[in-house]
C-alpha cells in the first residue's frame, strides 16, 4: 500500500454495467487504467447482492493505490441509466426490473461521490476526455455492438434532454414499417438493422429470400453471427459482403439524418462492427453524403474510436467523475 495519499493525484474509479458482466477499474486523469478486474452482472438477481461484490472487489483495487483518499468520485455508465436522477429506469437486459436507484446505494455503500449516465453517454464523455474527439464541441458517438447507443455532445456539452434520455439514437425509425424490434415492438428502428444482431437477421434473410451460393450456407442459422460473416466476407464471399453493403447504406442514411439535425464535426464509431473496416465504413460514408443536402456534404468526418476496446467503456465510465465537486 502507498503511503502520504494526500501528496498524491486523484484517481476516478469507471464502472460499466453490462447485462452479462460489469468491468470496472482505477484511472488517472490521463487514461491510464491502473487496475481493473470484472464480476458477473446476470448471477446477481438482487441488486443488494451486486453492489456488496463489487465492493469487495474494488476494494481490492482500491487498496492497490493507497486507499478511498486517492478517489474523487466513481462514475458508473449502464442501460437505461438517468443522469438526472442516478437511477437505471426500466433496463430490459438487466436482472434488475423497475427504477434501481443505484447512485445512491452505492454512495451509501462507499461513502464517496457517485455519477451515473447511460452506457452510450458515458463513451461519448470518454472519447471527448481520452479519444478521437479530443478537442471536438460537437460530435455524435455511435455504438454498434449488440445494440446501437448513442450519445450527442452539442457546444461542449452531451445533451441529455428534460428527462435525462435524450440520444436514443438506435431506435429512431429508419425503415417505416419494417423489421420488428423484439426488445421495444416497434419497427424499422437502426438497432434493428445496423447492430451485430441486425446484421445477423439480415444474413438470415439475405440466405431465405437468395439462391446465391455463399459459405455462410453451410453454417447452422443459430450459429450464425457478424464474426462468421465478416470471416467469409475477407474471404471473397459475395453475399457477405452485400451483407456489409446493405448495413453501411442504412446506417449511412441514418448518420445523414443525425448530421442534418445537430451538425457534428464528426460522427465517430465504436464497437465489434467496426472491425470490419471498408467492408462497412466505406458504403456508410457513401450513403451519408449521398444523402445530405448541400451545405452538409464533405464537412463531417467518419471516425473509428481511438479508444481500447477493453478498456473503453471503464474510461468512459472514469470520465464522469471528474466533474463531481
Amino acid at each position: 500500500m502507498l503511503n502520504n495519499t494526500s501528496a498524491l493525484e486523484a484517481l476516478a474509479i469507471g464502472i460499466d454495467i453490462g447485462g452479462t458482466g460489469t468491468k470496472f477499474g482505477i484511472v488517472d486523469r490521463v487514461g491510464n487504467v491502473l487496475f481493473s478486474s470484472e464480476i458477473s452482472t446476470r448471477k446477481h438477481t438482487d441488486v443488494n447482492d451486486f453492489i456488496d461484490e463489487l465492493h469487495t472487489e474494488l476494494s481490492k483495487l482500491i487498496d492497490n493505490v493507497g486507499g478511498i483518499g486517492r478517489i474523487k468520485g466513481i462514475g458508473v455508465g449502464a442501460p437505461n441509466g438517468n443522469f438526472y436522477t442516478g437511477t437505471i429506469e426500466y433496463a430490459p437486459n438487466l436482472p434488475w426490473k423497475g427504477i434501481i436507484p443505484l447512485a445512491r446505494m452505492m454512495e451509501d455503500k462507499f461513502k464517496i461521490p457517485v455519477v451515473l449516465t447511460n452506457d452510450a453517454n458515458a463513451a461519448a464523455i470518454g472519447e471527448m476526455m481520452y479519444g478521437a474527439a479530443q478537442g471536438m464541441k460537437d460530435f455524435i458517438m455511435i455504438t454498434l455492438g449488440t445494440g446501437v447507443g448513442s450519445g450527442i455532445v452539442a457546444n461542449g456539452k452531451l445533451v441529455y434532454g428534460h428527462d435525462g434520455f435524450a440520444g436514443e439514437l438506435g431506435h429512431t425509425t429508419i425503415i417505416p414499417n419494417g423489421r420488428l424490434h423484439e426488445g421495444t415492438g416497434k419497427r424499422g428502428s437502426l438497432e434493428s438493422y445496423a447492430s451485430a444482431t441486425g446484421v445477423r437477421l439480415t444474413t438470415l434473410e439475405i440466405l431465405e429470400k437468395s439462391t446465391e451460393p455463399s459459405s455462410l450456407r453451410s453454417v447452422p442459422s443459430d450459429q450464425i453471427d457478424s464474426k462468421k460473416v465478416y470471416e467469409a466476407a475477407i474471404a471473397g464471399d459475395t453475399v457477405a459482403k452485400q451483407i456489409f453493403e446493405s448495413t453501411g447504406t442504412i446506417l449511412g442514411a441514418a448518420l445523414a439524418n443525425f448530421v442534418m439535425f445537430s451538425s457534428p464535426e464528426a460522427i465517430i464509431l465504436f464497437g465489434g462492427l467496426t472491425k470490419a473496416g471498408d467492408l462497412i465504413l466505406k458504403p456508410t460514408r457513401e450513403s451519408m453524403e449521398a444523402n445530405l443536402i448541400q451545405i452538409f456534404q464533405n464537412k463531417v468526418k467518419i471516425l473509428v474510436s481511438h479508444l481500447k476496446e477493453s478498456d473503453a467503456a471503464i474510461l468512459g465510465a472514469s470520465a464522469l467523475a471528474w466533474d463531481l465537486k
